[in-house]
């Protein structure tokens, strides 16, 4: 079999060689940073239940006194509600089952799911874009 030259200058039967051990360094050290950013979740998901709960607090004690009568008051019950629930599930699960949640969501709901990437991308670009 004759070696071919690629556009990089590389013969096309050496080029999988040399990159197989790149590509597999690469793929230890982004799984690295992600159990260290997973590991780091971890810890601070305490904190970020504490801080929900603590807004779910808030906002039930100024619930009753927020203008527009018992449809804005109800709706305020039930965003704290959410939180306090949100509160309980960070400090229930781990990110390593956060992950799998998340993964089973979108499976199960692929419109919704990409509806919400697509507002969450263009909320992004607007945000960055802002000078």
């Amino acid at each position: 079999m004759q070696n071919q030259s690629n556009s990089t200058g590389y013969s096309s039967a050496s080029t999988p060689d040399s990159v197989a051990p790149a590509a597999s360094r690469a793929q230890a050290g982004a799984s690295g940073i992600g159990q260290a950013a997973a590991q780091k979740i971890d810890a601070n998901r305490s904190s970020a239940a504490s801080g929900l709960d603590s807004a779910a607090s808030a906002i039930h004690e100024k619930a009753d006194s927020l203008p527009g009568g018992e449809a804005v008051q109800g709706a305020a019950h039930t965003a704290a509600d959410a939180l306090s629930s949100t509160a309980d599930y960070v400090r229930e699960n781990d990110v390593k089952s956060m992950l799998a949640d998340a993964q089973k969501l979108v499976r199960n709901n692929p419109g919704p799911a990409l509806l919400t990437a697509a507002v969450l991308g263009f909320l992004v670009a607007r945000a960055v874009s802002r000078d």
